[in-house]
């Protein structure tokens, strides 16, 4: 079963930030992804838009 995912393949935590600049997830995030439920998945992917990593 394929799990949705907002990954874009740019993998780079900026440090200010602490956001990944590709798909703006957080480490945690990123390391929990595949053990979180659908619901976390989409209030994660909902909160993306609003987050900037900066530089």
């Amino acid at each position: 079963m394929d799990i949705e995912t907002p990954c874009t393949k740019v993998c780079r935590i900026v440090p200010d930030s602490g956001l990944c600049a590709g798909c703006r997830r957080t480490i945690d995030e990123i390391m929990r992804w595949r053990e979180m439920t659908p619901a976390e998945r989409r209030a994660v992917m909902a909160a993306l838009p609003g987050r900037s990593p900066g530089r």
